[in-house]
């Protein structure tokens, strides 16, 4: 290996721009049915929730590591909710959800609370529609910034709460 490129690949390595030789990161889509703990094979793929019936994501803890997830609803949730939450007491959530207005052609937004750390997702009021999107990425100890896109029914009301404890 020459000098230059030994060079990038440690620039890369030391800023965390590229993923370890055991890190098994995929940028594939990845179909969840089921309730999961989001982990480095997660990182980087398009992570599609096909559970009508709902389920649960768990973030890692939020240590500033750069990791994102990006969630997106392939399926209506029809019955309970979908639900993405944060490890531990100690991390949360900051950022905002602009929900698209069934009842013409506008928008809600709405922001975190200092406290937020959970996202609910019930396929109406909070989102949950075929087509959302989420992003989250880990920014700092106890901090995952979050953006979410997504689409609504009725009168539309946050997502965010504080629920993990």
């Amino acid at each position: 290996m020459n000098f230059l490129l030994k060079c990038a690949v440690v620039a890369l390595s030391v800023f965390g721009l590229l993923a370890p030789a055991t890190a098994q990161v995929s940028f594939a889509p990845m179909s969840l049915t089921a309730s999961t703990t989001l982990a480095d094979r997660h990182i980087n793929a398009a992570l599609v929730v096909n559970a009508a019936a709902g389920l649960t994501l768990t973030l890692p803890d939020a240590t500033g590591s750069g990791k994102m997830f990006e969630i997106v609803i392939g399926t209506t949730v029809t019955s309970n909710n979908v639900i993405v939450q944060v490890a531990n007491g100690n991390d949360v959530m900051a950022g905002y959800a602009i929900i698209g207005q069934d009842a013409g052609d506008t928008v809600a937004m709405f922001e975190t609370a200092s406290t937020s750390d959970t996202i609910t997702l019930n396929g109406s009021t909070k989102g949950g529609i075929k087509g959302d999107r989420i992003v989250l990425k880990d920014v700092g100890n106890d901090l995952w910034h979050v953006e979410m896109i997504g689409s609504g029914t009725g009168t539309e009301v946050t997502p965010f709460s504080a629920a993990v404890s």
